[in-house]
């Protein structure tokens, strides 16, 4: 069967794929370790669900504005308000699927065929996909790893050219945990001032953040940005409702006006029970918040500790989410189970055979020498995983 060109162009998403071998293999039986999924391992708070099941009790279960009912779209002017001072009227919001439903409408809204959008890599696997799917073309920027895989400014001003139509500036970052503070926003914010693309400021990770780290928005540090900024959120990473799907951009009317148009004819509005429960979340007590990045802070500090105690593996400290990203260029080229393990897509099957346990290699997030471990799982299961990593490296000539 005939299939379209795009589809031919783009990948299925790994962790995906690798979260439902990791279902897969379970189902067998077998003792796996899964480090692959993105999305806590807390539960939703009470004080969420109950507001759905009031919202069902009240027959909140027709179609609502597609842009997203009035009270959910206020009550993300108001947190943008109550936490960076940041003023948007609720016309300059639109409440999607998800975060990821969030980029594909905007993609979809802003790019015409060759336009550039550039991507600091490491990136988010979807990234490059969703580009190509609405005619664009993703401008990789390959971080240092001395530079804490932020980009820099001159590296940022040496990509700008005229085909530029969007720079993606997400923080802290999936999947390296690095997070720009104050004075990198505000120095790429000066390069950024002197080019008339479009700002894309991925901030799903914005609350999940470590020691001292104070997040910042580029908005609110440039409002000389704000008509050419449009921010991505979720509610999914924060308040551990990833199957909810609420997500949101806020940004220019015109803009988000014309995802609201692309959305209208994919998803419509989405879920309404969900909308009411997003309400809450957004404007009742944030404690919970807190909580939970206090156990990750302790998982973030015992698995980069217990990496870098391994034999050919480098892993930087987090500033933010929940990921950890060593570095295995160290290993790459070693023999494992009679094979030589060349990529790390090689080194994460060989854990998988060798050890049960699953990572998410980083040929996909544009790394190659590197490996995604989530630490959004137990202490228990990250000490056990990292007993079973360590033991296999062992085996390794």
């Amino acid at each position: 069967m005939k299939l379209s060109g795009r589809i031919k162009a783009i990948k299925p998403s790994i962790t995906l794929a690798l979260a439902a071998k990791t279902l897969e293999l379970r189902a067998q039986g077998l003792d796996v370790i899964n480090f692959t999924a993105g999305e806590p391992d807390f539960d939703t708070s009470d004080r969420i669900k109950e507001a759905a099941v009031e919202a069902l009790k009240r027959g909140m279960t027709k179609y609502t504005d597609v842009r997203g009912i009035v009270s959910l779209r206020e009550a993300i002017v108001e947190k943008y308000q109550r936490d960076y001072g940041l003023r948007y009227d609720r016309d300059e919001v639109l409440v999607s699927c998800g975060g990821k439903h969030a980029l594909y409408n905007l993609f979809q809204a802003i790019l015409d065929e060759g336009d550039e959008v550039i991507i600091p890599a490491p990136y988010w696997v979807s990234y490059p996909d969703m580009i190509l799917l609405s005619g664009g073309l993703p401008r990789i920027v390959q971080t240092k790893r001395e530079n804490g895989y932020r980009i820099t400014p001159e590296e940022l001003r040496a990509a700008l050219n005229p085909r530029t139509r969007a720079f993606v500036l997400n923080s802290p970052n999936n999947p390296t945990g690095a997070a720009y503070d104050r004075d990198d926003l505000s120095a790429l914010s000066r390069v950024l001032e002197r080019h008339e693309c479009l700002i894309i400021s991925d901030d799903v990770y914005e609350k999940i953040i470590y020691d001292d780290f104070r997040f910042h928005s580029i908005v609110a540090l440039n409002p000389r940005l704000r008509e050419r900024t449009i921010i991505i959120n979720s509610l999914s990473k924060t308040y551990a409702m990833t199957g909810w799907r609420i997500g949101f951009a806020t940004g220019p009317a015109p803009v988000i006006a014309a995802a609201a148009k692309i959305q209208s004819q994919s998803t419509s509005n989405p879920n309404s029970i969900a909308q009411v429960a997003a309400v809450e979340a957004l404007l009742g007590n944030q404690d919970e918040v807190g909580v939970m990045v206090r156990e990750f802070q302790r998982r973030r500090n015992t698995i980069v500790k217990r990496l870098n105690a391994m034999e050919g593996v480098q892993c930087t400290m987090p500033e933010g989410a929940f990921y950890a990203f060593p570095s295995v260029r160290s290993l790459l080229g070693k023999k494992g189970r009679g094979k030589r393990l060349g990529s790390a897509c090689d080194l994460a099957e060989f854990f998988l055979e060798e050890a049960q346990v699953v990572v998410v290699p980083g040929e996909d997030f544009g790394a190659a020498e590197n490996i995604r471990l989530t630490y959004a799982t137990s202490l228990e299961e990250i000490e056990k995983g990292c007993d079973r990593i360590e033991a296999a490296i062992r085996k390794l000539v």
